[in-house]
């Protein structure tokens, strides 16, 4: 049986402190966003350029925006790894009902509704019947995408209107800044708002921190995280509209492999695997660290290959990273605590009564 060390009772106040995450984390990962964006402008052709700014933000928008409902579900100890399949089954979805002659003003919400209930499905499988996330968004990681290819098979659609593909890759006034940039930049502080300032939010901290006190405290652990599911479906439905519009190709296989960028973006960006902590801004510094270095790396012509094992690579640092610093931290305060009670005086011994 597992033994949850930092919220036993039997662990002392220190030991409880080393349990945190390391002191300034997240402004660490700040800085190391800005010296790297700075250096990478300074050292790599064209990477500080207006023109690669606006595909950086491209190449961002849709790791940002499945980041963000990840952060609240990770934050509670679940995860969803269906993400991406779910984008490539809405994109999918959108180019049949386009086939169909429905028009778009139509689609993408219909899209969005249809990302909501793949994402319900998630949350009925771990809500209602108590199956783990893990195995459950698996799962329909591969049913979606297999889906996704009964839709459209392999073949593609593109002729999607130039008014809307025109628009997401195109920037505000003819300038530097994307259209999209302003989009994301409102929903990134939705959700800042809603995990750091609603009691939505201190919810899902508590659920992440101790499930059965979240219970106790009468918390709806389970309605809550299945609404979080259905979230994360609705954003990822919106992302394969993005992902359709942006690249003007409905296709089956669009953003696979995309699950694996999103856990490492919200992970990197300091929010614990095991639930209970973390912060948005953090992920937003982490999603653009991420991004930037394989952006970056595609400008030095490094192959797709190499850009994965990057990925793999910073994914295990940022779970390795904290937890071998927790560890660190918590035999520090064990040491601290035995030395401190073999210098304390012995107690006088009571005489034996008659």
């Amino acid at each position: 049986m597992s033994v949850d060390l930092k919220n036993s009772p039997d662990v002392g106040r220190e030991e409880r402190l080393a349990f945190r995450p390391t002191l300034g984390w997240d402004s660490a990962v700040i800085a190391v966003t800005v010296v790297f964006l700075i250096v990478a402008s300074l050292g790599v052709e064209h990477f500080g350029t207006a023109r690669n700014f606006g595909f950086l933000v491209l190449d961002l928008a849709p790791i940002l925006l499945l980041a963000l409902p990840s952060t609240l579900i990770i934050v509670t100890g679940q995860i969803d790894l269906s993400v991406a399949s779910v984008v490539g089954l809405t994109s999918a979805a959108m180019g049949v009902m386009w086939n169909g002659g429905l028009p778009l003003e139509t689609i993408v919400p219909l899209v969005v509704v249809v990302g909501a209930v793949l994402g319900a499905v998630n949350g009925l499988f771990i809500t209602v019947l108590g199956l783990p996330a893990l195995a459950v968004t698996i799962g329909t990681l591969a049913l979606y995408r297999g889906l996704a290819f009964v839709l459209l098979g392999d073949t593609a659609v593109a002729d999607f209107p130039r008014s809307f593909t025109g628009w997401v890759i195109g920037s505000v006034g003819d300038g530097v800044v994307p259209n999209v940039l302003l989009p994301l930049l409102l929903l990134t502080v939705i959700f800042g708002v809603v995990l750091h300032a609603t009691p939505v939010g201190r919810s899902v901290f508590a659920i992440g921190a101790n499930e059965t006190a979240a219970r106790y405290a009468g918390i709806r652990v389970g309605w809550t995280r299945f609404w979080l599911y259905v979230t994360s479906g609705a954003v990822a439905g919106l992302t394969g509209v993005y992902w359709t519009l942006r690249y003007s190709s409905a296709r089956g296989d669009n953003a696979v492999g995309l699950e694996l960028t999103v856990v490492a973006a919200v992970l990197l960006g300091g929010v614990s695997i095991f639930g209970g902590r973390g912060t948005l801004p953090g992920v937003l510094a982490g999603v653009v660290l991420l991004g930037s270095v394989q952006n970056a790396l595609r400008l030095e012509r490094v192959s797709t290959e190499a850009l994965t094992v990057v990925t793999g690579l910073l994914l295990i640092v940022s779970v390795l990273i904290p937890n071998v610093t927790a560890a660190v931290r918590l035999h520090a305060a064990r040491r601290r605590r035995a030395r401190a009670a073999a210098a304390e005086p012995a107690g006088e011994e009571v005489p034996a009564g008659p």
